[in-house]
């Protein structure tokens, strides 16, 4: 598969990405800045790491669950797997500006 072909399933995933909600925050997983890095191999597999606002959070079993079958309904997709860090810890400078207007913190 070419660098092109990851780069544009890679951006259809964070598209998916940006349909997904913090239950306790009204903004998406991807300008939350939960998401670190999305991976797709020649196999079409994805591999998503990501964090929690908080290793207490109430989502914390079903998020990542959520965000794999999401992923998974991609056509380009054949598997999808997500693993939570803890490292870096998640603060409030990783959301994106869109992120902080939108909680009114800008």
């Amino acid at each position: 598969m070419t660098e092109d072909k990851i780069q544009e399933i890679g951006d259809k995933i964070v598209s998916v990405l940006k349909t997904i909600y913090d239950p306790e925050i009204p903004v998406d997983i991807y300008e939350l800045g939960l998401i670190y890095d999305v991976f797709v191999n020649d196999e079409n597999d994805a591999k998503i790491l990501m964090t929690l606002t908080s290793p207490n959070c109430p989502v914390a079993e079903s998020l990542p669950v959520d965000i794999e079958e999401k992923v998974k309904t991609m056509k380009e997709i054949n598997n999808c797997e997500v693993e939570i860090t803890f490292d870096p810890t998640w603060t409030q400078d990783m959301m994106s500006e869109e992120a902080k207007l939108e909680l009114g913190m800008l």
